[in-house]
């Protein structure tokens, strides 16, 4: 009997530990205190999306591989007096300068896409900072704008990707609705994907040169904006201090 009191005493205090845990790894940061704890490293995440009561999104352009459907994209965007942020690839910048301009005039926002659209996960730090710098000095030439965002080829991440971002006074960018325009599908079916997955603070993706972005792009905008959505870039979007991203990649307000 009392082997059995002393070995529900230790279940006891296993299962507290265990829930106290658990408590500190949701809190900020996901795992700073259970760092402490536990003695790992936290995980870092980027921003997904954007805890907001305001109905506001931001659509992006991930822009590496061809751009002859861009200019039409920029007047779209103009047309329905919209916002948006376009990721580009530093080879894309040198490619298409006349682009940058473009995008640029028009008053929409531009971050980095990396250089040459490498897997991060699979470099080095050396790497990820020369890919980094390179893009955002292109960018940076052409625009003599700051460049405050980073999107991850391939939406592939870990701690040291986020880390180089952060060194480079970038925020690394993610998003919670995929548009998968990518794949081929037809404009309805893009728009309506993007339709049934949006909320308050959604960060969409599309790409600039996929196959019926031009017929799905209006197509979104006009849904989104009848929904009675503000359609912005992502800096538009995002909380710029004090904040914090939860386990999920939503940004919060502290």
């Amino acid at each position: 009997m009392r082997f059995l009191v002393v070995k529900s005493k230790s279940i006891i205090c296993i299962l507290s530990l265990l829930l106290c845990a658990v408590l500190l790894s949701v809190n900020i940061g996901y795992g700073n205190c259970a760092s402490v704890y536990f003695g790992y490293a936290p995980r870092l995440v980027p921003i997904y999306s954007v805890d907001t009561t305001e109905k506001k999104v931001a659509i992006t352009f991930d822009s590496a591989w061809g751009a002859d459907k861009t200019l039409k994209i920029i007047e779209t965007l103009k047309e329905f007096d919209v916002g948006a942020t376009f990721f580009l690839c530093g080879f894309w910048v040198e490619e298409y300068p006349q682009m940058v301009e473009a995008i640029d005039s028009a008053n929409l926002e531009i971050g980095t896409h990396s250089n040459t659209h490498a897997d991060f996960v699979k470099l080095s730090k050396d790497d990820m900072d020369m890919e980094l710098s390179s893009s955002i000095n292109l960018i940076k030439k052409i625009t003599n704008k700051e460049v405050e965002l980073f999107r991850a080829p391939y939406g592939s991440y870990n701690n040291a990707v986020i880390e180089s971002a952060n060194e480079h006074n970038l925020k690394t960018i993610q998003w919670d609705v995929d548009s998968l325009d990518w794949k081929g599908l037809s404009a309805t079916e893009i728009c309506n994907r993007v339709i049934s997955k949006v909320k308050n603070g959604s960060i969409i993706l599309c790409h600039n040169n996929s196959e019926h972005i031009l017929e799905a792009l209006p197509l979104m905008l006009d849904r989104l904006q009848n929904m009675g959505y503000e359609i912005t870039s992502v800096g538009n979007l995002i909380i710029k201090d004090n904040f914090y991203i939860d386990h999920q990649g939503i940004q919060r307000k502290k």
